[in-house]
């Protein structure tokens, strides 16, 4: 008799990789507020959720609001070499890289939100098949003032920043969509995020369990 397939993990699958049923993969344009998102989101988690952000492996230092760790590219380059990352990209000049201890989280059963890449989706459901990808939404007017008040980039870097905020990325066919608007108050976006995050979980879940049951039949 063959063992159940553990949640979170692609039936079959020969190297054992989760379908990704349990992530919850988080993107929009610089600026949209993705790290503000996923630390009020933290934030709201009660003891009994199983939810977990994850933090991103970035070749900068990190901002106030990011769940990040710095690493110089060559040892972000040293470290994606070596398989330490489920995902990784680059972007903007710098490098970007989400940890395989995510695997280990799925693999306990639980839902894990990732700061992610629109231009990357495509790579990262060919990974996680069963992944949601969550885009944050924002005007482009909030947008570029959210650009200008964190003073990062000069006038013509967030100008460049605004226009390709509005740019057409691929969208994998079967890859599960969701949007949450975060033109207004920010916790009521991250509650919404948070949500999106606890329907996974619990589907997740009830499909684990509905996989245990027994059929009825004798044998």
């Amino acid at each position: 008799m063959s063992a159940p397939a553990l949640p979170g993990r692609r039936d079959g699958s020969p190297d054992g990789r989760h379908d990704g049923s349990r992530l919850v993969y988080v993107m929009g344009a610089s600026g949209s507020g993705k790290d503000t998102l996923l630390r009020l989101a933290r934030a709201r988690l009660q003891s009994q959720d199983r939810v977990l952000v994850a933090h991103r492996y970035i070749t900068r230092p990190a901002g106030a609001d990011e769940a990040s760790v710095y690493l110089e590219p060559a040892e972000h380059a040293r470290r994606a070499a070596l398989g330490c990352f489920a995902l990784h990209w680059a972007s903007h000049g710098l490098a970007y890289g989400i940890g395989v201890e995510i695997d280990a989280w799925m693999d306990a059963g639980i839902t894990v939100l990732v700061n992610g890449s629109r231009a990357y989706l495509p790579q990262a459901c060919a990974r996680y098949p069963g992944l949601c990808a969550v885009t944050v939404r924002v005007d482009p007017h909030v947008l570029r003032d959210r650009l200008v008040h964190r003073g990062r980039e000069s006038a013509g870097d967030i100008a460049a920043r605004v226009a390709r905020a509005q740019a057409v990325f691929d969208i994998p066919q079967e890859c599960e969509m969701a949007t949450v608007d975060n033109n207004g108050d920010a916790g009521d976006a991250a509650a919404e995020l948070l949500a999106i995050a606890r329907r996974r979980c619990h589907d997740s879940l009830t499909t684990a369990v509905g996989a245990r049951a027994p059929s009825g039949r004798a044998r």
